[in-house]
C-alpha cells in the first residue's frame, strides 16, 4: 500500500504494449524473420525479450539458439517486417491513452516515456502515433547504462523531469518494467498486454489494472484529483 505521505509528481510510461498496441506486431515480425532462417519463435521465448534493449535481446537470442544464429541478419529482417506491418496497419494506440494524457495535463503532472527501445525508434513510433509532443521527457534504451529490470531508465526519466523517484508512478506491461520501477523506488502499476501477471508481479505492483482507463482512476485517487 502507498505511504499516506505519498505525493504524486509525475507519471512515467513504457511504450510498446503499454501506450502503443505494437507487441503483437513485433511478435509477428520476429516470428517471420526467424522462420526465414529456419527457426521457430515460441511465445514463451518472446516473453523473455519483452522490455529489453536490442543489445540484451541479441545476447538472449545467442544464448538460446547458439552462436551460429545469424542474429544481425534476423534483426535487420525483423525491422523490415515491422516497418511494413506498421505502414500497412498504422501505429495503434492502446485504449484510454488519449483520455489519460488529457487528465495528466489538466492536473499539471509531469509525463515521461522510458522505453528499452532505441531512442530514435521511440521518437519515430511516438511521432507516427501523434503523441510525441505530449511528453516532456523521452528516454530510450541508450540513455542509461543498464536496461530494465535495472532501474536506470526510470531514474534517468525522474532526473530529467526534476522530480523525486518516490513521487513517480510507472505504468508498465512487462515483468522487466515492473521490477525496474520497484527497484527505482517508484510506484509500479501493471497493465498487462500479452503476459498474464504472475503472483510475484501482483506482489511487486501497487495495482494490476485492465486498461489505461482504470489507470486514470487510480491516479486520480492517489493524487486526490477530480476525474
Amino acid at each position: 500500500m502507498l505511504n499516506r505521505d505519498f505525493t504524486l509528481s509525475a507519471v512515467i510510461f513504457d511504450m510498446d504494449g503499454l501506450m502503443l498496441d505494437t507487441e503483437r506486431v513485433a511478435r509477428k515480425a520476429w516470428g517471420q524473420a526467424m522462420a526465414e532462417w529456419g527457426y521457430e519463435l515460441t511465445d514463451s521465448f518472446y516473453f523473455t525479450i519483452m522490455g529489453k534493449t536490442i543489445t540484451d535481446i541479441r545476447s538472449i537470442f545467442l544464448q538460446t539458439y547458439g552462436p551460429d544464429l545469424p542474429i544481425a541478419a534476423i534483426i535487420g529482417q525483423k525491422h523490415l517486417y515491422m516497418d511494413t506491418l506498421l505502414a500497412e496497419e498504422g501505429v495503434p494506440l492502446k485504449a484510454g491513452l488519449s483520455e489519460l494524457l488529457d487528465r495528466l495535463e489538466r492536473w499539471n503532472l509531469g509525463k515521461a516515456v522510458a522505453s528499452s527501445t532505441a531512442r530514435r525508434a521511440v521518437m519515430d513510433m511516438l511521432s507516427r502515433a501523434n503523441v510525441v509532443h505530449r511528453f516532456e521527457v523521452i528516454i530510450g534504451g541508450e540513455d542509461a547504462l543498464r536496461s530494465k529490470p535495472a532501474p536506470d531508465l526510470f531514474l534517468a526519466a525522474a532526473e530529467r523531469l526534476r522530480v523525486p523517484p518516490s513521487g513517480c508512478v510507472v505504468l508498465e506491461d512487462s515483468e522487466a518494467g515492473i521490477r525496474a520501477a520497484h527497484a527505482a523506488g517508484m510506484v509500479p502499476v501493471m497493465i498487462p498486454d500479452l503476459v498474464t501477471p504472475t503472483e510475484e508481479m501482483r506482489n511487486l505492483a501497487e495495482a494490476v489494472l485492465p486498461s489505461l482507463f482504470e489507470a486514470g482512476e487510480f491516479l486520480a485517487r492517489q493524487g486526490r484529483y477530480n476525474a
